[in-house]
Order: structure tokens, then C-alpha cells, then sequence
């Protein structure tokens, strides 16, 4: 049997690795962590089809599909504005990843707070809810009106993660942006405005106590291994504590499209690691059982 990588899911609220097939590994706080990648990267396809090609990808790409996929999966996108007919109901949320890290956007209301947990948002709240276009309307004049941009870099989010303020700090930062947010007139006209209620992720990600970030995984490679234990799995990216004592982050996205298998007893950590970037710096940048 081949495993082969799917990614990170949150469905449910917890992490879990995808594989080819369907199947889920839960991921546990605390689990020893030990594979090597095996073969070629291959494009795992979109939208539930797989690649015609079964193209090879780059080991470095995070989307981690062919070009052709690529272009079907964002045809499909409410997030890249290619979808206008959705009849389900949208909310609108503020989220906050680190000191001076917010932004704006939209779920579908059906999803709760998978996306956020995607995205790995440590803390957020909803602000209001109603149809998609007006949703998507609200997102664009708040990102403007307020100033927060429509994304943050996943490097940024990665180091914040390490030196997180207390969760009173964050939720103070959350209720000031809401209350900006409010001020901002036009909106309410269109969408219900939503209580403010902060929520806290760092204990479904578990990153209390995380010790400093030293670097992160760049890429696998065919033979190279993985190993440690997971500390944290926030968004896409697991913070792992590698047989050495370093704490690496590994963003599961450069898995997708590997076959992977156990690692030997003694493998080390043998994969492309690059230094941890500060999160002050906007541009830095045979068959087997559960893996896992």
C-alpha cells in the first residue's frame, strides 16, 4: 500500500494528515513523528479529480500542484473571487496571528471555524454575516479602511507563534480592530453585525510553552527523513522537536503529492531546513500500518 500525502486537514476542529484514498491520521500533541519521502513529488490533482498527467511538482511548492490543476482549483474559489452565485450564508471575521498581525475575511457560514483553524489564527472574532457578495464587499472596505492587508506571510505567523503575548493581550488587540470595524459605516447595511466574542486557539494548537524557533523545513527531498516530536499544529505547519533539540517547523503543504514511509530507527532530521525569520520582518520569508 502507498501513502501518499494529501496534506493538513482541521475538519472537526482537530488536525489531521490526508492521504490519497481518503483516509485520516489524527495528529497528537505530543507524538513521535518519524518518515522519509520516497520517489517523486506527484500532482495530487483538484477538486477531487485526480491529475490527468500525474505531473511531478517541485519540491518547494507549497500549492503543490501542476499548472493545470492549479487553474481548476481557483476556478472553483470563493477566495479568489471566482465564485458570485453561492447561495449559502458568509461571515465575515477578524483574525489575529501575532503583535500587529490581523486581517479580514470571509468563511462560509457552514464551516464555523475550520478556516480559521487552516489559517492558523491564534485568536478572532466574527463580525458579521449575510450573503456572499456582500460579505466579499465588506472584506475589501475594511481592508481599506482599516489598513490590514488581505494576507500575512506564513513566515511571520510561524515566529509570533514562539513569543505569544498573554490571551488577554491578544483578545484586547482583536476587540480594538472590531470596534474600528463597527465604526466604519455602510456595512450594516447589507450584513448583520455580529456581537463581539473573542476566541482563542493557542490550546487547540498548543502553543503554550513552545521553546524559540530555529528554522524551517524548505522542502523534502527523495530519502529524506523527518523526525521528532510534534510540539504544535497550527494552519498548515506542525512545530516539531527534532532529535538535535531544535524546534523546526514543517508546513505540511510541501507534502502533499509525496509517497511516504516510516523512517528507520536512528534516522536524524536529513531534510533542506532554512534560519527561523524573525516575525518582525515582513519580507523575510512494502505496505505499513498508521504512519502516525
Amino acid at each position: 500500500m502507498e501513502w501518499r500525502c494529501r496534506g493538513i486537514t482541521w475538519d472537526g476542529g482537530t488536525a489531521g494528515l490526508r492521504w490519497q484514498g481518503g483516509r485520516v491520521s489524527t495528529l497528537a500533541h505530543g507524538q513521535p513523528l518519524a518518515f522519509r519521502a520516497v520517489g517523486v513529488r506527484r500532482c495530487p490533482g483538484a477538486r477531487g479529480n485526480p491529475c490527468p498527467l500525474t505531473a511531478a511538482v517541485p519540491g518547494r511548492a507549497t500549492g503543490g500542484r501542476c499548472a493545470e490543476c492549479a487553474r481548476l482549483d481557483r476556478a472553483h474559489s470563493v477566495a479568489a473571487d471566482t465564485v458570485a452565485d453561492d447561495p449559502q450564508p458568509y461571515r465575515v471575521y477578524l483574525a489575529w496571528f501575532g503583535p500587529g498581525m490581523t486581517k479580514v475575511g470571509i468563511t462560509a457560514e457552514a464551516r464555523g471555524e475550520t478556516r480559521l483553524l487552516e489559517q492558523g489564527a491564534v485568536a478572532f472574532s466574527w463580525l458579521g454575516r449575510g450573503p456572499l457578495m456582500a460579505a466579499r464587499r465588506t472584506e475589501e472596505v475594511l481592508r481599506q479602511a482599516l489598513g490590514v492587508p488581505d494576507r500575512v506571510a506564513y513566515e511571520r505567523k510561524r515566529a509570533a507563534r514562539h513569543v505569544l503575548p498573554p490571551a488577554a493581550d491578544r483578545a484586547r488587540e482583536v476587540e480594538e480592530l472590531y470596534r474600528r470595524a463597527r465604526a466604519v459605516g455602510g456595512w450594516t447595511e447589507t450584513l448583520e453585525p455580529l456581537e463581539f466574542a473573542p476566541r482563542d486557539h493557542a490550546g487547540v494548537f498548543h502553543l503554550d510553552g513552545l521553546p524559540p524557533l530555529s528554522g524551517t523545513v524548505t522542502e523534502l527531498t527523495d530519502g529524506g527523513a523527518v523526525t521528532g516530536r510534534l510540539l504544535a499544529a497550527a494552519g498548515p505547519d506542525l512545530h516539531l522537536l527534532a532529535p538535535d533539540g531544535r524546534c523546526l517547523a514543517l508546513d505540511t503543504r510541501l507534502m502533499g503529492g509525496w509517497s511516504l514511509r516510516g523512517a528507520e530507527e536512528g534516522d536524524g532530521f536529513s531534510v533542506p531546513v532554512a534560519p527561523a525569520v524573525s516575525s518582525e520582518d515582513p519580507s523575510e520569508r512494502g505496505e505499513q500500518g498508521e504512519l502516525f
